[in-house]
């Protein structure tokens, strides 16, 4: 079977600027995939072109085994980053709209909408005009638009700017759902840690390039930090000796605690024994490679502690500045 999107060699580019560079991007049909990078490096133009919005300067795709989405549109559902609700319309008109472009029409679509909005907590406001909703609750519309016909491709593009905490983790439930029911999931953020929560793939992208493609247990292994997570149950403990236990190469201290890295064959289980041994723990753990780590490795490694805190304070920077 085809995948849901290929791409190969797709180039797009702007005048003098290059938005996406030789993109090769394979989506398997049933398949939850993460798209990251920071802002500006190229999610949002590379799925318009998948959306056939945009059309690439040079390069092939496909969608749901069709040359282009216009050819599936029926099959895709799709949350575009800039945000746009026919504002004069009500809501329910607004959705039985769309789900009948999507030939999702029928006798019990009016059912399926009031039960679809009580899914994203909007019980009562078929009534109201699109434009008198909060810029949460017009997310929230649009995903039950992207949604109501049960596509088999779903697009989400930053699908949790303007929600808050309780609502993005409603949102984080639903997407789920849609891809237990079978949709393939493809989903753009710049908010690393949203793509560690949901995806099972992640692909990320930097200045039009993807530098990394692989399963988020792939890049678990591949980028082990082989380290240990160590808070003392006493602050104020005397933790210098922990140094000189065998397998440790050295400890070094972060916001977070100590973070104790080991030689490369030591069996953490045993490190993490004579730790205890050594001092009581409040907390101990082995640590996993962050995306955010994984990508400034890969975007920075080579350019030395100050592009790595640079990019690093840019990511970060980018999250906090996230609608909520």
């Amino acid at each position: 079977m085809d995948p849901a999107i290929r791409m190969t060699g797709v180039t797009k580019t702007f005048g003098r600027m290059t938005a996406v560079a030789d993109l090769d991007l394979e989506v398997p049909r049933g398949g939850l995939y993460g798209f990251i990078g920071p802002n500006g490096a190229g999610k949002t133009t590379t799925i318009r072109m998948i959306m056939s919005i945009l059309f690439p300067d040079a390069g092939d795709l496909s969608i749901l085994g069709r040359g282009s989405a216009l050819d599936a549109k029926d099959r895709i559902g799709y949350l575009p980053e800039e945000r746009g609700l026919y504002k004069r319309m009500r809501v329910r008109p607004f959705l039985r709209y769309l789900a009948r472009l999507k030939g999702a029409d029928g006798p019990d679509l009016d059912r399926r909408i009031a039960a679809a909005l009580g899914q994203v907590g909007l019980d009562g406001v078929e009534s109201k005009r699109c434009d008198e909703l909060s810029k949460g609750m017009s997310q929230k519309v649009q995903f039950v638009a992207a949604t109501i016909h049960a596509p088999d491709l779903l697009i989400l593009d930053e699908p949790f700017s303007g929600l808050d905490p309780v609502s993005m983790r409603m949102l984080r439930d639903l997407i789920l759902e849609e891809h237990r029911r079978g949709a393939t999931v493809l989903f753009s953020t710049h908010v690393m840690p949203q793509a560690e929560e949901i995806c099972e793939h992640v692909i990320m992208v930097h200045e039009g390039r993807k530098v990394l493609d692989a399963d988020l247990g792939e890049i678990r292994n591949r980028y082990d930090p082989r380290s240990i997570r160590f808070e003392p149950l006493d602050p104020e403990a005397d933790t210098r000796g922990l140094a000189s236990i065998p397998g440790v190469e050295r400890v070094r201290a972060d916001e977070r605690g100590l973070e104790i890295l080991l030689l490369a064959g030591t069996d953490p289980a045993a490190t993490m024994r004579r730790i205890l041994d050594a001092t009581p723990a409040a907390c101990l753990e082995i640590s996993r490679p962050r995306l955010e780590d994984v990508f400034v490795e890969l975007v920075a490694g080579g350019g030395g502690a100050t592009d790595a805190h640079r990019l690093r304070a840019s990511l970060r920077e980018a999250a906090e500045e996230a609608p909520a």
